[in-house]
C-alpha cells in the first residue's frame, strides 16, 4: 500500500530538510507522515540505498535515492544544501530508526540550519527508546550513551565518568563485543546494578533479557555472542542516605577550605540535606572544636 492508499490523495510537502525515522526490524513500524514524505521528497538520503530501496518497494515508493553517509558526507554535504536553496524536499533516513541517533546526518542538519533552512522532524521508531521500554529499568530519567569504546581501558574509562549518573544508562553494543563490555559495566558500575540486554527488537527473535549486570555478563560468557542489532542498559547506582557521621566528616573536610555558609551549601548540595539543618550542623562542630 502507498502513502497515498486508502482513497486518500498525495499529501503537499512544503521544501525543506525532513530528518525520517524509519523502522528497525518490523515494516510496519512506518508512521503515515513518513510515507507521505518519502513519496513526496524530490530525493530521499540514505545510509544504504539497497537496505533504503527494500523499505520504498514495500510501499510502493518509487523514490529518488541517493547515498549519504559518514564517507561521502563533506562531498555531498554542499550539494544538498544547493538543492535545498534552489526549493528542493529532501528526506533523510538512516538503515534502521531515527537518523543521527549514533548514525550520520548531525552534520547536515547543522549545516543547513546554518544556512537558514527548515529542519522537519519526522517521528518514529528507535531502538534507544524500544530497549528503554522493553527493560523494565527507569524511564524517568535516563541518558544515552551510544556505543562504548572497543578497547576495555578506553571503555573503563568512559564508564567511570558516567558511574555516578542518577539514571539509566542506554549503550548500543555489537555482538562480538558484549561479553566484554557487560564485563566493564560490571566492574566499574557494580556487578549487582540492575540492566538488560535486549536485541533484535520488532524482529521474529526479539529478545529482552534482564537480570544484574554481573549475571548478563556471565550469562553471555557462556553463551556467546548473540546476533542481531543490542541495546544495553543499566540502571541508576542505588540512592544512599547520608548519616550523621557522613555529614560531620563532609563538614569538617569543607570547613578546612571554606567559609561556614560556603560549606554548609556546598555539603548540603552533595548529599541532598536541608541547606538550614547542614548550616546549624557546621556552626555546632565549629563551636565543638574551637572549646
Amino acid at each position: 500500500m502507498s502513502a497515498a492508499g486508502a482513497g486518500q490523495q498525495p499529501v503537499a510537502v512544503s521544501p525543506g530538510l525532513y530528518v525520517v525515522s524509519t523502522p528497525i526490524g518490523n515494516l510496519r513500524d512506518i508512521t503515515l507522515r513518513a510515507l507521505d514524505i518519502l513519496s513526496a521528497a524530490d530525493e530521499v538520503l540514505a545510509e544504504d540505498t539497497r537496505v533504503a530501496a527494500k523499505l520504498m518497494s514495500a510501499y510502493g515508493i518509487k523514490a529518488r535515492l541517493s547515498p549519504y553517509h559518514d564517507h561521502n558526507g563533506a562531498e555531498r554535504r554542499p550539494q544538498i544544501l544547493a538543492r535545498l536553496a534552489a526549493g528542493g524536499r529532501i528526506a533523510l533516513i538512516s538503515d534502521a530508526g531515527t537518523p543521527l541517533v549514533s548514525d550520520p546526518g548531525w552534520k547536515l542538519v547543522h549545516d543547513a540550519l546554518e544556512a537558514g533552512h527548515k529542519v522537519h522532524p519526522v517521528p518514529g521508531a528507535s531502538a534507544l527508546l524500544a530497549g528503554l521500554v522493553a527493560s523494565g529499568l527507569p524511564s524517568d530519567r535516563f541518558m544515552f550513551a551510544g556505543f562504548l569504546p572497543p578497547k576495555s581501558g578506553a571503555r573503563k574509562a568512559a564508564l567511570d565518568s558516567l558511574k555516578h549518573v542518577p539514571a539509566t544508562l542506554v549503550f548500543y553494543e555489537s555482538g562480538p563485543r558484549l561479553s566484554e563490555s557487560l564485563a566493564d559495566l560490571a566492574s566499574v558500575l557494580g556487578g549487582a546494578r540492575q540492566a538488560a540486554v535486549t536485541r533484535e527488537l520488532t524482529k521474529m527473535f526479539e529478545e529482552t533479557r534482564r537480570g544484574t549486570l554481573e549475571s548478563l555478563a556471565r550469562h553471555y560468557e557462556e553463551a556467546g555472542p548473540p546476533r542481531g542489532e543490542i541495546v544495553v542498559l543499566a540502571g541508576p547506582p542505588e540512592e544512599k542516605s547520608a548519616t550523621a557521621a557522613d555529614l560531620d566528616s563532609a563538614l569538617r573536610d569543607a570547613l578546612k577550605t571554606m567559609p561556614t555558609k560556603e560549606a554548609a551549601s556546598s555539603v548540603s548540595e552533595a548529599l541532598g540535606l536541608p541547606r538550614r539543618e547542614v548550616y546549624q550542623r557546621a556552626l555546632q562542630i565549629k563551636s565543638e572544636d574551637a572549646g
